[in-house]
């Protein structure tokens, strides 16, 4: 095994020993150091005996993955464990990213400020710019959580839809805010100089050997294991309060609204506390999507790939549960990413057909996405993993 084949087996390792140890059966007390080792073999062994263009795609899709992984974490947050019916996950997706942009991006001067203008640019640091998406994003849902979480049902879900196209749009026309309708570009990523002809300035010179084969195309296994490692932290944060008083009161407030209210808990704050982590967490996938892309538009955040599709991911894998959430999102995430080479493979038939049919083949991708959400509302609405009744794993021991 070659030292660059090492190098990238050992980053795609460590990002699936993080995400492995989450999607292994809870409570064997082998998950962690059996997921660990796992994915570091799993990692070496694909990257030793995969082609290039082949790891690159599979690279390329575990991001997209995780990304969306995390836009159901908060999504569960929020319909899961409180009945919050938010159709406007795109929205906050959507302040994190141009959030975190915004705080990273170096501010453009002379000619290059008439095509591209911004609010501001602090060229702030990576992890700055996250916090930074968190915090907006938290902020932009705690002002609207007040009104319209007096809404229930259809009348939220409207509400919400609204939401999420008043913040899109108001990206798409407003270009002294974020460049408007086009798109904002250069936005760093964070280690990227490890991967160039000249190295990072902070890298000891004694190091410098070590990662001297990478290229820049071998950026995105390192980004990947930057977005898996946020995906076990977020993961690890939301199971440890969910589980706490804190994520039983949110239980009782989405199953007896009015025996909580009784019981003294309050319920308002509590159905805000809710929508503004979930909203947070969307916030930090926004922000990690804007690093990876490098370039953002309103076009990325259309209430179809940004909303819906996480709805669907949710309802596959387990609404209320945590693991069910990050597992929905990579099987759908499959499905939508195979159904691309389907529509191609369709189109030299559908051509026999009509000579217009090619050109709608990348509809028979909503169509089979829509089949999977009836399947799984008709014969499994649950999810593949269901809610755990369980209120602590404390209480595993004694077979409650």
């Amino acid at each position: 095994m070659s030292q660059l084949i090492f190098l990238k087996g050992l980053m795609l390792g460590v990002a699936l020993a993080c995400i492995l140890p989450i999607l292994l059966p809870p409570g064997a007390r082998w998950r962690v150091p059996g997921g660990i080792l796992l994915g570091l073999a799993a990692g070496l062994g694909i990257a030793a005996s995969v082609p290039s263009g082949y790891l690159s795609y599979f690279i390329g899709f575990m991001t997209m993955a995780s990304l969306y992984a995390m836009l159901s974490l908060g999504l569960n947050t929020q319909w899961g464990y409180t009945g919050h019916l938010n159709f406007g996950v795109a929205g906050f997706f959507a302040v994190g990213a141009f959030t975190s942009a915004l705080f990273t991006i170096e501010a453009p001067t002379g000619l290059a400020a008439q095509y591209t203008q911004v609010l501001f640019g602090l060229r702030a640091q990576f992890l700055v710019g996250v916090l930074a998406a968190a915090l907006v994003s938290g902020l932009v849902a705690f002002v609207v959580a007040v009104p319209v979480l007096r809404l229930r049902l259809d009348f939220l879900a409207i509400a919400t839809i609204g939401v999420a196209e008043i913040i899109r749009l108001i990206f798409q026309n407003e270009r002294w805010l974020a460049n408007g309708p086009q798109p904002l570009r250069g936005i760093p990523q964070p280690g990227r100089c490890l991967f160039e002809s000249r190295p990072c300035e902070w890298l000891p010179e004694s190091l410098v050997w070590l990662i001297e084969p990478l290229g820049t195309r071998d950026y995105t296994a390192f980004y990947l294991m930057i977005v898996a490692a946020f995906l076990a932290l977020i993961y690890t944060v939301l199971e440890r309060i969910c589980r706490s008083p804190w994520g039983r009161m949110l239980r009782a407030v989405r199953d007896e609204e009015i025996s909580a209210a009784m019981n003294g808990k309050n319920v308002t704050f509590a159905r805000v506390q809710a929508f503004v982590v979930g909203a947070v967490v969307m916030g930090i996938a926004g922000a990690l999507y804007a690093h990876y892309t490098v370039a953002i538009d309103y076009s990325h955040f259309h209430a179809l790939f940004g909303t819906f599709l996480v709805w669907i991911m949710l309802m596959l894998g387990g609404s209320g549960n945590h693991r069910g959430a990050i597992l929905g999102a990579i099987l759908v995430w499959g499905v939508w990413a195979g159904t691309a080479f389907l529509a191609n493979a369709l189109a030299p038939l559908l051509a026999l057909i009509h000579e217009d049919l090619p050109g709608r083949a990348q509809y028979i991708r909503w169509l089979l996405v829509s089949l999977l959400l009836a399947a799984v509302v008709l014969f499994r609405p649950q999810g593949l993993l269901p809610e755990e009744m369980r209120v602590s794993n404390h209480l595993r021991g004694n077979g409650r």
